[in-house]
């Protein structure tokens, strides 16, 4: 026995249950990259603090080698990577750093001698997110 065609029922899904389905996967997706989101943010601060250390690291080699002495604020820790070419000369040079270290937005890590902010000789820091001296500088203080 045939079915008549008018009698059989239709496969498939109607648009109401389409929409549906995509915007629970849209709300999910969303979710998703929020949650991403934030942990980049988390990620780029914790490089920032390791940057840091390694920062400190190279510093205080390069005082061990020239008795003790930091880089002035004018030679700045591009006397980690080239030999300063202004006085003080540092008695025993060598480069400590391969090239200049750049946070993660981009631009060079600070150097201030003598410090402003840290228990130290010097602050080493980044601006930030902003790109700008302000309070969301993160440092070795």
């Amino acid at each position: 026995m045939r079915l008549n065609p008018s009698h059989r029922k239709k496969a498939g899904f109607t648009l109401v249950e389409l929409v549906i389905v995509i915007t629970i996967i849209a709300v999910l997706a969303g979710s998703g990259v929020y949650l991403i989101v934030g942990f980049v943010d988390d990620a780029k601060y914790q490089r920032v603090d390791s940057d840091l250390k390694a920062l400190d690291l190279a510093l205080k080699s390069y005082e061990r080698g020239n008795y003790f002495k930091p880089p002035t604020q004018d030679q700045g820790l591009r006397a980690l990577v080239e030999r300063p070419t202004g006085d003080p000369q540092p008695e025993r040079w060598r480069p400590y750093l391969e090239e200049m270290m750049l946070d993660p937005w981009g631009l060079e890590y600070q150097y201030r001698f003598p410090a402003q902010k840290s228990t130290k000789k010097y602050d080493i820091f980044s601006f930030g997110e902003d790109g700008v001296e302000s309070e969301d500088d993160v440092g070795n203080w």
